[in-house]
């Protein structure tokens, strides 16, 4: 799915965002945000009127400036909110909020017979239905949805496609059915349910469903000059242009103090994991699951414990980068830099690491500093990382730097699972209940598809991402 147009218009009030909380008035800046986008006698690109359009992008901006937008009052000016945002000392954990006011409120989920059905003497849809959902009424196929289980076994039976599956694109798209409508048929999210994969952000193409940013948190630091460090996600490569040495100087102008490459930890990642992957195979164990995702790793705690025990107890690149930033900027503010929401849930639970800054968040501060990436100068990492750490970001990248650290003698058969979803979900599942997994013995776990590049804030196509980092990893060394 093309979600060039949702991304262009959250990007556009970040960029806003920024400059307001550069200008000399913050707090009226950024209340003027939605009638700077869409001043009187403008026309109305996506909703009924001018002032829907305002209301919504009201609402996108007290997302971006950290708040819950089912908290608020309507009562609030954005003004208000601003201000508060400065005084705010962090932000809870509930890291996704709807933008009612944007929400289509799409019909529910649903196995639907079309006006193409020819009320064939075959009845295969009754035929193929198991759970006697479908009827022949007045000549043509009936669903009775409260039958219907949505297997879609009637829809692949069908002789003339006449059956379809209406899908609600977030809805669809959550692997753990954490989202539902409210009583007025717009989105909501359930928390406890919730994995924060993301995925609802990406899918929605009303855009909807917004991260709760911490964008303002990291720019009072930046404005205070305090000791701000970055750093960033090796799936980065390709989404901005120039190099990622290019980026760095950006990133230096823009106000971080130092930039490190989240890579490092990959290498430690790689080294742990691929020594816990042999013991447990010398220890009679069928497989290993990898864990420096985080959407995987909620998903363990909420809904697959059962799975647990073949989980790598490695931690995740960004764990162990943290842990050398800390070491080397003790009193220093540190920030990821990331392509995924789920990492949000991460950084909250890990005492060395104090904002996260998404791909589209960082954009935004470069825009609004009016820094040309391509016209900087690189500047070095203190340490190049190794090429297989540099590919975690692309699926395959973690299985494949774990294999090519170990011994000959330990025999590795990677299993890929190439997205988060209902059928990915119950394969791993059968692989936890069975104790084993026909399809290999190093499980690679990607809660989004084609791995972190496919994240949802990501800028770039999997395609364009992809050339930028085959370049750079042909000039990287091997991990040794």
């Amino acid at each position: 799915m093309d979600n060039s147009g949702t991304i262009a218009l959250k990007q556009e009030v970040l960029v806003r965002l920024v400059e307001a909380f550069f200008s000399d008035n913050f707090e009226e800046k950024a209340r003027l945000i939605p009638f700077d986008m869409r001043p009187k006698g403008s026309d109305v690109p996506f909703r009924c009127c001018i002032y829907k359009e305002r209301a919504i992008l009201r609402d996108r901006v007290i997302a971006d400036l950290g708040f819950s937008i089912e908290d608020d009052n309507e009562e609030t000016s954005l003004s208000e909110y601003a201000k508060e945002s400065l005084l705010r000392e962090k932000i809870d954990e509930k890291v996704l909020t709807v933008i009612g006011a944007a929400c289509k409120g799409c019909v529910p989920n649903r196995i639907y017979v079309t006006n193409l059905c020819q009320g064939c003497v075959a009845r295969s849809c009754v035929q193929a239905c198991k759970f006697g959902a479908i009827s022949i009424v007045n000549g043509k196929s009936y669903i009775d949805s409260s039958k219907c289980k949505n297997c879609k076994m009637c829809m692949a039976a069908c002789p003339y496609n006449a059956i379809v599956k209406i899908a609600v694109p977030c809805e669809d798209a959550c692997p753990v059915g954490a989202i539902e409508k409210d009583e007025n048929g717009l989105a909501k999210i359930d928390h406890e349910k919730c994995i924060s994969c993301g995925r609802c952000v990406k899918r929605c193409p009303f855009g909807a469903i917004n991260e709760r940013s911490q964008l303002i948190d990291i720019l009072k630091n930046i404005k205070a000059e305090n000791e701000v460090v970055a750093m960033i996600a090796p799936s980065i490569v390709g989404q901005f242009k120039g190099s990622i040495y290019q980026l760095k100087t950006a990133m230096i102008k823009a106000g971080f103090s130092e930039v490190y490459e989240v890579a490092q930890g990959a290498e430690v990642t790689t080294l742990n994991e691929a020594k816990e992957f042999e013991e447990r195979m010398e220890q009679g164990e069928h497989f290993m699951t990898t864990s420096c995702c985080a959407g995987y790793n909620e998903l363990r705690k909420k809904h697959l414990t059962e799975i647990n025990k073949y989980a790598s107890d490695t931690k995740t690149p960004l764990y162990y980068t943290a842990e050398i930033v800390r070491k080397k900027h003790p009193d220093a503010k540190l920030v990821f830099v990331s392509p995924c929401v789920a990492k949000r849930k991460e950084v909250f639970e890990n005492d060395n690491v104090d904002y996260l800054m998404n791909y589209m968040e960082l954009s935004a501060l470069i825009l609004g500093k009016h820094i040309n990436i391509e016209e900087c100068e690189e500047t070095p990492f203190d340490k190049e990382s190794a090429k297989q750490a540099r590919n975690y970001g692309v699926i395959g990248g973690v299985a494949s730097a774990v294999e090519s650290v170990l011994e000959e003698q330990t025999s590795v058969k990677p299993c890929i699972i190439n997205c988060l979803n209902k059928d990915t979900i119950k394969q791993l599942k059968k692989y936890a209940k069975d104790g084993s997994c026909a399809d290999g013995n190093l499980i690679e776990v990607m809660c989004c598809e084609g791995g972190c590049i496919g994240g949802n804030a990501v800028l770039a196509q999997q395609r364009t991402a992809k050339k930028s980092l085959q370049t750079l990893l042909d000039k990287s060394n091997d991990l040794k």
